[in-house]
């Protein structure tokens, strides 16, 4: 089936994702939540292994207040998991480990040891549910819980990587193909598919969610990329780049936003194209898809003042217009 087909498929089914595109930083040692809370966005000093509030997104900064990385902190028994793109994998390793000085921490790339796996679409939770023998499975948005699926332990997290609810697992590596091999058979009973990652980029984009490499970086700010409620504590304390963020917030606008676009002709748009309006160049395309629900989407990252619903944008010299975001409301939203 295509990427196009799986996504249609997911308003009333779901799929089978292998997450390649994800990876798991462990942070251990005595001071790892004193250390965490001084250098991510969010309050992780308030998660407990197993207590109400285990997990939460969080964003790594540099001093000037940008992007390094996007994280979903995990609290463990022994260890704080920070799940995030693999691309962003060292660049945020490198960023923490350059804060470690007199702590006892441990920052080590746990990828090869912790498999991702995620279903996502209307029936995902059902889908879990099932292949763990749990009866109307269900979680809070952002929390996570311990299954046993394959006999082994699985962890579960309630967030989505796109406009579909989703569910997100953790696996020990030597456990992932029976643990696999047991959400397939769970599925094929509901009319579940494994599908590539393409589809979960069409997905992202019609949920206008940012992506490391390509709206996410070095270069923007989280005020930009409308991340600020969701992965920012103001009542925590000081974190690096918290002076910027907190500026930013009580000014109350940022210089470039995260913005839709749609070509007027309803041609797809290209990655890179430059985003033009009366004559200068105001943003750039960031990210394209070809949505079985909304036709020709893009995503963009142009100047403050050339953002709202509906103004007219040149992309790669054709007629374009700025919209709303996301394209398609998130069920489950990450």
């Amino acid at each position: 089936m295509s990427a196009s087909g799986v996504v249609a498929a997911l308003h009333e089914g779901a799929a089978i994702f292998r997450r390649t595109d994800r990876g798991v930083i462990a942070v251990r040692g005595s001071d790892r939540v004193r250390f965490l809370q001084g250098q991510l966005t969010n309050d992780v000093a308030s998660l407990e292994p197993d207590g109400p509030r285990t997990a939460c997104p969080a964003l790594v900064l540099t001093r000037e207040g940008r992007i390094v990385a996007e994280f979903h902190v995990i609290a463990r028994a022994d260890a704080f998991w920070l799940e995030t793109d693999a691309a962003a994998i060292p660049p945020a390793m490198a960023r923490l480990e350059k804060f470690v000085i007199a702590d006892d921490v441990v920052i080590a790339d746990a990828s090869a040891t912790i498999a991702r796996l995620s279903v996502e679409g209307a029936r995902a939770f059902e889908a879990v549910g099932e292949a763990a023998g749990v009866a109307a499975f269900a979680l809070e948005s952002g929390s996570v819980a311990t299954l046993r699926i394959a006999g082994a332990d699985v962890l579960a997290g309630a967030w989505s990587s796109g406009s579909e609810a989703g569910v997100q697992l953790f696996a020990a590596r030597d456990e992932e193909a029976h643990v696999l091999d047991v959400l397939r058979g769970a599925g094929a009973r509901l009319g579940v598919v494994e599908a590539d990652l393409a589809a979960l980029e069409i997905l992202r984009v019609e949920a206008g969610l940012p992506r490391f490499g390509a709206e996410l970086g070095p270069d923007t700010l989280p005020a930009e990329l409308g991340l600020v409620e969701s992965r920012v504590s103001f009542t925590k304390g000081c974190y690096t780049g918290q002076e910027v963020v907190a500026r930013m917030h009580s000014r109350g606008r940022v210089g470039h936003r995260l913005i839709g676009i749609v070509l007027d002709d309803g041609t797809l748009a290209e990655s890179g194209a430059e985003v033009r309006a009366g004559g200068s160049r105001v943003g750039a395309v960031t990210s394209v898809a070809r949505s079985p629900r909304c036709g020709a989407i893009a995503l963009g990252i142009v100047r403050n003042g050339f953002d709202a619903p509906g103004t007219p944008l040149d992309v790669g010299g054709r007629s374009a217009q700025a919209a709303t975001l996301p394209f398609v409301s998130r069920a489950g939203s990450r």
